[in-house]
């Protein structure tokens, strides 16, 4: 029968283990005061701001609300989110299940992988210049959300790509031993087991969505209003809150926007993971 060592005993035996949870311990608490300092600055330098005015259905010099802000947010979240999934999740199924190791392969993953890597600046530009300018669609919600669709785009199809490799080959072995079709494994079974790993991509590009200002400036514009058609030029909360800071004449409103804008981000990770535990256990 075997005998477990003391912790005291394994350490002293082992001081660089000791050493290295000492690390890991320290890391942790670090990260975690870190973000509780930064969510509690913003709460106290925020919340004391917020009234009734500051959720009015129109933005004015007097209340600056943020309300046109926070749906003009979720318009883009909404159209970048449906035109980059069936793009993404595309190309993942094709590289995953459909394509042979080639140059065209590694092709696509290198340039997914240069995608992801270019600051949003540039994507800013080349929306302007493209959708704006070319297409003459102007400073537009359409022309924000498919610069923003085009900048998520890399990392929901490694999200995606990761999330199938992942999944079991038994599952699959399984399905064509039924007489299922490839077509059908994938969606039936390859899908709903690599959906968590989806969801997890797709958190991502959603804070990434909600987090961007440099290239909405040049591609949606700045005007603070609730937009009505995907032609109209509107501000996400990022670029709102930018706009409030840059201007210096409503600083504590720009920390009641931060407030906003984190309780977003909150709530919609909370909902995409209530989403993702209730399809995984379906």
């Amino acid at each position: 029968m075997f005998h477990s060592k003391p912790k005291s005993t394994f350490y002293k035996a082992h001081p660089l283990s000791l050493l290295i949870k000492i690390l890991v311990w320290a890391s942790v608490c670090i990260t975690a005061f870190v973000l509780l300092f930064i969510i509690a600055y913003i709460f106290i330098k925020g919340v004391p701001h917020f009234s009734l005015d500051f959720f009015s259905l129109k933005y004015n010099s007097n209340n600056v609300s943020v309300l046109p802000s926070i749906i003009t947010t979720i318009y883009m979240i909404l159209i970048s989110l449906l035109t980059a999934l069936p793009f993404g999740i595309g190309c993942a199924i094709y590289l995953t299940e459909y394509a042979k190791e080639s140059r065209f392969v590694r092709y696509i993953r290198v340039t997914t992988e240069t995608l992801s890597g270019i600051p949003s600046i540039v994507y800013g530009l080349f929306g302007m210049l493209f959708f704006v300018t070319y297409l003459k669609w102007g400073f537009s919600i359409l022309a924000g959300s498919l610069t923003l669709a085009i900048m998520i785009l890399p990392l929901i199809i490694r999200s995606a790509e990761e999330a199938i490799i992942a999944v079991d080959n038994t599952y699959r072995e399984a399905s064509y031993g039924l007489g299922a079709s490839k077509l059908r494994t994938i969606f039936r079974i390859v899908l709903p087991a690599a959906i968590s790993g989806i969801f997890a991509g797709v958190i991502l590009a959603i804070g990434r969505i909600v987090g961007e200002s440099a290239a909405l400036i040049y591609t949606a514009g700045t005007v603070a209003k609730i937009p009505i058609s995907g032609f109209d030029s509107a501000r996400t909360l990022s670029v709102h809150m930018y706009a409030l800071s840059s201007e210096g004449l409503n600083t504590d409103k720009a920390y009641a926007t931060a407030v906003v804008l984190v309780a977003l981000v909150i709530l919609i990770n909370f909902l995409a993971n209530t989403i993702t535990k209730k399809v995984g256990n379906k």
